[in-house]
């Protein structure tokens, strides 16, 4: 069941159409990424998803019924990219502060705090003041006062930014278990290769518009180029090429990278190199990263399309 559909939204300013009839909806329990570069229309979007917004035509539907932000704003948690802390207030007053806007007894909001901060080693920090973080810790806290009250509804603008490895893991982490349980995760960031790790499922904006919208693995599929990179136990002599099977795009002593001629299977090559007396160590297909899927639609190259669904 969808905990999130968004209608045909429309959302336009003095001199753009920054949301341009876009329509989506989000699964319960998904990790969904929200891509699209520079002025797109993501933050429009995901402001009339918070409620800050209202869309010009179009219609939110949350959990089930039309969305009504004074009342559904305590189901939603909103990490921005433009952070939104309190730089001179101490950070376990500003943390207690946020949860009881959210709606939790004082008492329900210290026994969160307090255990995330223990999660997150952030206990020595209650006194100190948000202008005394580094970019890093300050993420760390958003992040939780962002998560405090258990929403339904998690929105992330570039979580991991300023984050070391291990604490970007230590996010992730929570990213995943919170999934499980049943929260909606809505991803926003311009790392290709974080999506490809969290994200079930993408969409693409651009100019306002939806030019993508699929799982990642439906999505990788759809963009593929029939290439493959084969291993070989032996050395590759010129005789072992076959032009009519598939293209050499790279070569080495022992390995290759190729582009398969639709006509034919895998079995036909694998078939082809076994008669040629050549010992196939490996044999696998090469994906497009999403972050080349990115730029061949972003740049309209002949791969972009107007506009896709893609299903599993």
């Amino acid at each position: 069941m969808a905990l999130l559909e968004l209608h045909n939204l429309k959302k336009y300013y003095a001199t753009q159409k920054a949301v341009d009839d876009i329509s989506f909806s989000i699964e319960k329990g998904n990790i969904f990424g929200l891509l699209g570069p520079n002025g797109a229309g993501k933050t429009t979007l995901l402001r009339m998803i918070t409620g800050i917004f209202f869309p010009d035509e179009g219609k939110i539907m949350f959990d089930g019924k039309e969305f009504d932000p004074l009342n559904d704003i305590a189901n939603i948690g909103y990490m921005p990219e433009e952070r939104g802390l309190y730089k001179k207030m101490k950070i376990g007053e500003q943390a207690l502060y946020l949860a009881r806007l959210k709606g939790l007894s004082k008492q329900d909001a210290m026994a969160r705090i307090k255990e995330w901060f223990i999660k997150f080693e952030m206990q020595s920090w209650w006194n100190k003041k948000v202008e005394d973080l580094s970019k890093g810790m300050s993420q760390k806290l958003q992040f939780v006062t962002t998560v405090l009250h258990e929403p339904k509804l998690i929105i992330l603008d570039e979580p991991f930014s300023g984050l070391d490895p291990v604490n970007t893991n230590l996010i992730k982490d929570e990213i995943y278990k919170m999934a499980k349980k049943g929260a909606t995760i809505i991803f926003s960031t311009h790392r290709m290769e974080q999506v490809e790790e969290i994200c079930d499922h993408i969409i693409l904006v651009n100019k306002g518009k939806k030019i993508l919208d699929g799982t990642v693995p439906a999505v990788k599929q759809e963009f593929k180029e029939n290439l493959y990179r084969i291993s070989f136990a032996d050395k590759i002599l010129p005789e072992h090429l076959a032009i009519h099977l598939f293209d050499v795009k790279e070569r080495t002593e022992s390995e290759l990278i190729i582009r398969r001629d639709p006509a034919y299977n895998n079995n036909d090559i694998l078939q082809y190199f076994i008669s040629k007396g050549l010992a196939v160590n490996s044999f696998n297909e090469m994906l497009p990263s999403l972050n080349d899927i990115f730029i061949k639609l972003i740049e309209g190259t002949p791969t972009a399309r107007q506009f896709q669904t893609i299903t599993a």
